[in-house]
């Protein structure tokens, strides 16, 4: 434990050395790891960089005690179950809206749910990562904004902000199919 104190402080010191230690240390063992949520090389060498990031970027909330590798696993599962989360939701709004609108997607001149589908996919990946996370796990796994401050590791008044500011993002830039998502998102 000595030896991972140490390491935490070289990061908080702004260690360049500490951190690629960290990174050669586990980079091959985190994406190992990943790969057994997320399928695809490339997703997980994503997932492993963007927590390799956050590291970097959060260094100074560090607390000596904690686990530097208990920490990465961690944050690299949470990820990876959001990611399979993301895919499970897309799913569960096209089947949402086929079935609600069955009967009309009959009809050739009713383009609606693919355009639609587009413009909320489109909208909501270009949600910061914070607020559109934050979203999908209120909006379509139904967490309650404790249990996603938990697993984000925020408060959950953080929580709290980061749904509201993506629902007014949405509200903007799905206006035009606002009463149709107001019905779907429960916005």
């Amino acid at each position: 434990m000595i030896q991972n104190e140490i390491l935490i402080r070289a990061l908080k010191e702004g260690s360049e050395q500490a951190f690629e230690r960290v990174y050669t240390d586990y980079y091959k063992g985190l994406c190992a790891f990943a790969s057994q949520y997320v399928t695809e090389t490339q997703e997980c060498e994503e997932i492993v960089q963007d927590v390799m990031m956050w590291l970097w970027e959060n260094r100074l909330t560090l607390v000596p005690e904690m686990s530097v590798k208990s920490l990465l696993f961690t944050i690299v599962k949470n990820k990876c179950l959001n990611s399979l989360s993301h895919q499970q939701i897309k799913h569960r709004v096209h089947e949402s809206l086929y079935r609600k609108f069955e009967d009309q997607f009959e009809d050739p001149d009713l383009y609606i749910e693919s355009e639609m589908m587009d413009r909320l996919e489109k909208a909501i990946q270009s949600l910061p990562a914070d607020y559109r996370e934050a979203f999908l796990l209120n909006r379509f796994e139904n967490l309650t904004y404790n249990e996603i401050a938990d697993r984000l590791a925020v408060s959950s008044k953080t929580v709290a902000y980061r749904i509201s500011q993506a629902l007014k993002i949405l509200r903007t830039d799905m206006k035009e199919y606002l009463p149709l998502l107001l019905f779907l998102l429960k916005l």
